[in-house]
């Protein structure tokens, strides 16, 4: 599938805050810890469990949550299909969406039992 300009702006504009804790739930019922998606989170963000909070509490859009980031320069190594999308095809205009799917596909990994140093891409 493509992404449009209106699905960038759709995500863009979403509360990182408000997905959060979907993102905890699907991990926490497949036996995972909050602790290991903050740590895949941080490694994806270079956001530690402390500005990750603080983002939270000041309902950060996905926009503001992914332009403050310091991506890890192997995020570039984040492959797959996400809801449709795949990561790799996703153009650089649309950054904020591909970003967000890279979060979401290590979410993913992580929910389905994949070992930690094969989802930070060690």
């Amino acid at each position: 599938m493509k992404v449009t300009a209106k699905k960038n702006e759709q995500v863009a504009n979403m509360i990182f805050g408000s997905i959060y804790p979907h993102y905890l739930n699907r991990i926490v019922k497949n036996g995972r810890t909050k602790e290991e998606l903050d740590t895949v989170i941080e490694w994806l963000t270079g956001y530690n469990h402390k500005i990750l909070q603080k983002l939270i509490d000041e309902k950060v859009t996905f926009r503001t949550f992914f332009e403050k980031a310091k991506m890890h320069p192997n995020s570039n190594l984040i492959k797959g299909v996400v809801c449709g999308y795949r990561i790799e095809e996703i153009e650089d205009e649309f950054i904020i969406y591909k970003q967000c799917r890279q979060l979401e596909k290590l979410i993913d990994e992580l929910a389905k039992g994949r070992k930690m140093e094969k989802i930070l891409r060690a």
